[in-house]
């Protein structure tokens, strides 16, 4: 039998906790699942001193062991996130201390992760340049404005690049787990552990991370938002520019500033995403054929679902259906 396979967590103070211990139940319970006669996983927890961490919650978390003990073989290195909310804002926690030891602890491990805004950590220590990364939704454009070099989709719940996967957080740390179940085990152990552990097996990498409206706060009695909502109840009717700003009795001109500065999308782009993520719950969800779904998420004709989905996701609406469906 082969030996476990060994991942390291690395975290600090004001880590979620389920940045943490999410992933590291999903390789606890595989291991278990998989039973004597396959190698498992051990999960070891790594901080700057060894010491215990107060994590966002006000939980402590025991480390197993300090950043500087994490040496020779290292087949999974993860690094959990942290954020912090001031006032309406929220800013990702940048540990000087992991980003100086990723550096140099990050080049012998077969696999590189992130959880959350642990991305940002990957990224100023110059790991994700020139690659496709997501982080949590919050932070996504905050990352992109950090690091440039970095392709930010804050779509996705979690990409793969080669060795290096990033994911939107929290829950979707899991998710990314359970895929790494798949890639080490196959997705026998992997089904067997979503089972166990009550997840849901289905959440691959290319699933949305939230919905459309949700990218946008809500602000009671704004005009904007009432219109969002409507936008969501109406995708048949006339959604166009001209439609929309007749509807709130403004010029084309001044709706699409305003509309703009409220979301910070054009009102075309914001109504091709929310058709979009109509068809995806109907292709997800519904056995109706590609016209159907045309018509019903607004987006008309399959020649523009087809558009749609190539243009923003990168794939066929038949494809999409058969990944997630």
């Amino acid at each position: 039998m082969q030996s476990p396979h060994r991942v390291v967590i690395a975290a600090f103070p004001g880590v979620e906790l389920l940045n943490v211990t999410g992933p590291a139940e999903v390789f606890s319970v595989a291991t278990r699942v998989a039973g004597s006669g396959r190698s498992g996983y051990t999960v070891r927890i790594a901080t700057a001193g060894g010491e215990p961490v107060a994590t966002a919650g006000g939980i402590r978390l025991m480390a197993d062991m300090t950043l500087e003990e994490v040496h020779g073989a290292v087949d999974t290195l993860l690094v959990s996130g942290a954020v912090r909310v001031d006032g309406h804002e929220v800013q990702p926690v940048v540990d000087g201390a992991i980003v100086a030891w990723l550096r140099e602890a990050a080049r012998g491990p077969h696999r590189v992760a992130s959880v959350c805004a642990g991305a940002h950590l990957l990224a100023a220590a110059g790991l994700l340049d020139g690659l496709s990364a997501t982080t949590h939704w919050r932070t996504a454009a905050r990352l992109a404005c950090d690091h440039p070099q970095v392709t930010v989709d804050p779509d996705p719940i979690f990409i793969r690049q080669g060795r290096l996967w990033t994911c939107a957080g929290i829950a979707s740390g899991m998710d990314m787990a359970l895929a790494m179940v798949t890639e080490d085990h196959g997705p026998g152990l992997a089904l067997a552990t979503a089972r166990t552990m009550v997840m849901y097996v289905k959440r691959a990498g290319g699933q949305s991370q939230f919905s459309v409206p949700l990218t946008v706060p809500a602000d009671p009695g704004d005009r904007i938002d009432e219109l969002r909502v409507w936008i969501g109840e109406h995708l048949t009717e006339d959604l166009s520019a001209e439609a929309l700003a007749a509807r709130l009795h403004l010029s084309v001109r001044h709706f699409s500033r305003l509309f703009s500065r409220r979301t910070a999308t054009t009102p075309a782009a914001y109504v091709e995403s929310v058709r979009l993520e109509a068809a995806r719950r109907l292709l997800q969800d519904s056995n109706h054929g590609l016209p159907e779904v045309a018509a019903l998420s607004g987006l008309g004709s399959v020649e523009s679902l087809h558009r749609s989905f190539r243009r923003r996701l990168g794939t066929t609406p038949a494809e999409y259906r058969r990944r997630f469906s």
